[in-house]
């Protein structure tokens, strides 16, 4: 009786056993699908709620003196907006967080002068730029908790000196006869970076075999460039046209200058060979002056 009894308790006990171990092994496998369920769920979240850059605008190229905006729109996408910071060369220098009071801080920083008063969580306001404003601008925008989700974009800044003068010629004569060399150079005002030139003859662009190319020359504290490009060839008879030739010469730094002098020689014709004479110089803002053609002299 005592062995009949000792055999059903033991089999009670493993019953019991198998039965918390198939419990546990529940507990296991339903809190994995919690977890699991969770992960998705959060997953789905990120999906639906995403905060986006619509947009960085950052000037390619701004002027010395000057004030620039720098904009950051984005979308919250339903999320709360934690924060907007704006990095120059990878260093801080303005936030925004709207429950702040103010809600704008500055972080002093060389070439950046923020105009506190006009800026916003979409606008940076610099004024005013000098040439350490010039670098990498970033926008970066947070959402609040619980997503903390973070984006940003870049743009690159250019701080332009104007030339302190418009471009001017030298080395023209006053006469010319077919067969004679011209030999003219254009030099442009102080400015960084170094004004482009392009000569035009009768508004067609020189033939590049035909320019000279001179180092810029590098002056001052600011280290300032002038520009230099000459112009030679024989005159032919095909220079003339409707009786003169026109020697231009265009200085223009990407889209925030364009300026150009021209020179204008009026043609004789003599019982030998045609000669040309100076009639005028005229310097023109070529913002309305633009040059067409491509055939080469």
């Amino acid at each position: 009786m005592l062995r009949r009894a000792l055999l059903v308790t033991r089999r009670h006990e493993n019953r019991r056993q198998a039965h918390c171990q198939q419990m546990d092994t529940s507990k296991t496998i339903h809190k994995m699908w919690c977890w699991l369920i969770v992960f998705h769920l959060f997953l789905l979240s990120d999906l639906v709620l995403c905060i986006t850059l619509t947009e960085v605008r950052v000037p390619k190229h701004t002027i010395r003196g000057h004030a620039v905006k720098l904009e950051c729109h984005y979308d919250m996408e339903g999320e709360a907006l934690y924060s907007v910071k704006w990095y120059k060369d990878g260093r801080e220098f303005y936030r925004y967080v709207p429950r702040d009071d103010p809600p704008g801080t500055v972080f002093p920083q060389l070439g950046i002068a923020v105009d506190l008063a006009n800026s916003t969580s979409e606008q940076v306001i610099l004024d005013p730029l000098d040439l350490s404003s010039s670098g990498k601008y970033r926008c970066e925008v947070s959402a609040e908790a619980p997503s903390f989700q973070t984006v940003s974009d870049h743009g690159e800044m250019m701080v332009v000196v104007l030339p302190d003068q418009d471009p001017y010629i030298t080395g023209g004569k006053p006469r010319y006869q077919v067969g004679d060399p011209v030999r003219v150079n254009c030099t442009s005002g102080r400015s960084k970076p170094a004004v482009h030139l392009t000569w035009y003859i009768n508004g067609d662009p020189a033939d590049p075999a035909l320019l000279k190319r001179y180092e810029p020359r590098i002056t001052g504290i600011d280290r300032l460039e002038t520009s230099i490009l000459g112009l030679e060839f024989r005159v032919k008879p095909k220079h003339f046209k409707h009786g003169d030739m026109k020697l231009k010469c265009l200085a223009t730094i990407s889209t925030v200058y364009w300026k150009s002098n021209e020179e204008s020689v009026e043609g004789e014709k003599l019982q030998k060979a045609p000669t040309l004479e100076s009639r005028r110089a005229v310097s023109a803002d070529s913002r309305a002056d633009r040059v067409q053609g491509n055939k080469a002299a």
